[in-house]
């Protein structure tokens, strides 16, 4: 397994007179959330093994205020915006890329109407291209020929159209995608969107995130495949109350391919 090397901050870089090739913009969950960690080390060892050059902001990564505008908080929402819309014009940053389709639709979308215009990617869309240009070596390793579904998360799937680049990094790997009958642009949301994630949900019939690990359980496939933290925390969450008590693993697609690939 290979060890991840020091990843510098945009700050270093600059003092030392470089420029990153893209920021990886890690996100509150891929900074704090112990499961998610796990996801952003993953990918960084993808980079670094293609030798992409990136930096992260470190201690100068705040919130993209994403909950804040979700929960309906408008001005703590821009607060947190603007802070980091100067910290990231302040360097000069062109292009970034993260592994939360939170973090990604509001970067992507929402910073431009307050002078934060960036390329922004999708750590499966940055993966798809560096796999596509050839500085990505992706093999199915252990996971060629397994079983596998595929949960669209809500702000890259149909809030940003993006489909494709995750299924190409699941086919390179030579798994066998089961899909789920509700999936792309008719895909059921996993119950964390809209700042739900950090609240108890209302009395219902059934959790909604029980009802989406139900459909990826009924479809037989060994694991569920997730391209965001918040949807792996909740297809966990989901997997845990299964009645048939099946250990069906929740992995990200950049776990996927970093296990496939020994890193």
């Amino acid at each position: 397994m290979a060890e991840l090397t020091h990843i510098p901050t945009w700050a270093e870089c600059q003092a030392q007179g470089r420029l990153p090739e893209v920021l990886f913009w890690v996100g509150c969950a891929g900074s704090f959330d112990d499961r998610a960690k796990k996801i952003t080390k993953a990918f960084a060892k993808l980079l670094q093994s293609s030798q992409v050059s990136f930096a992260v902001l470190g201690a100068e990564e705040s919130c993209t205020g994403d909950p804040a505008k979700r929960a309906g908080n408008e001005f703590l929402f821009q607060m947190q915006a603007l802070m980091n819309i100067e910290v990231l014009n302040g360097y000069g940053v062109g292009k970034i890329v993260t592994t939360c389709p939170h973090c990604f639709n509001t970067l992507k979308n929402e910073y431009p109407d307050l002078g934060g215009r960036y390329e922004v990617m999708h750590h499966t869309q940055f993966l798809k291209d560096l796999m596509t240009s050839g500085r990505l070596k992706v093999e199915g390793g252990h996971f060629r020929g397994k079983k596998i579904t595929y949960h669209d998360p809500c702000y890259l799937g149909r809030a940003n159209g993006e489909y494709e680049a995750p299924r190409v990094l699941l086919s390179a790997l030579e798994m066998e995608l089961t899909e789920m009958k509700r999936c792309k642009s008719k895909g059921l949301c996993c119950g964390a969107g809209g700042a739900q994630m950090f609240k108890e949900p209302e009395k219902g019939h059934k959790d909604i995130n029980i009802e989406r690990t139900e459909e990826a359980l009924s479809t037989g496939s060994a694991m569920i495949a997730t391209g965001c933290p918040f949807c792996n925390t909740m297809m966990t969450d989901g997997v845990k109350n299964d009645p048939q008590e099946r250990s069906t693993p929740v992995m990200d697609i950049a776990e996927l391919i970093a296990q496939a690939a020994d890193l």
